[in-house]
């Protein structure tokens, strides 16, 4: 199951990086948030010149799936 709903919309490294944003939302903490935010922001950055669109779908699909464990894992420890 995927953190919010959308996940299925995501097509593009900028709606991939809209997407991990909004999911930053449900971290419980300020710091939390503000770690992943920065981890995103550097993957983004780190990805920026890839042209494969094969490469770019499988990066889409990692960070989805990535995102869902975070989620799952902060809001289980509750």
């Amino acid at each position: 199951m995927a953190p919010l709903v959308g996940a299925e919309l995501v097509r593009t490294p900028v709606h991939l990086y809209r997407y991990l944003l909004r999911c930053c939302r449900l971290l419980p903490t300020t710091t939390m948030q503000q770690h992943y935010r920065h981890a995103i922001r550097q993957g983004y950055n780190s990805h920026a010149d890839e042209d494969d669109p094969e490469r770019i779908q499988m990066i889409i699909h990692r960070a989805i799936t990535d995102a869902d464990w975070v989620i799952d894992k902060y809001t289980k420890k509750r």
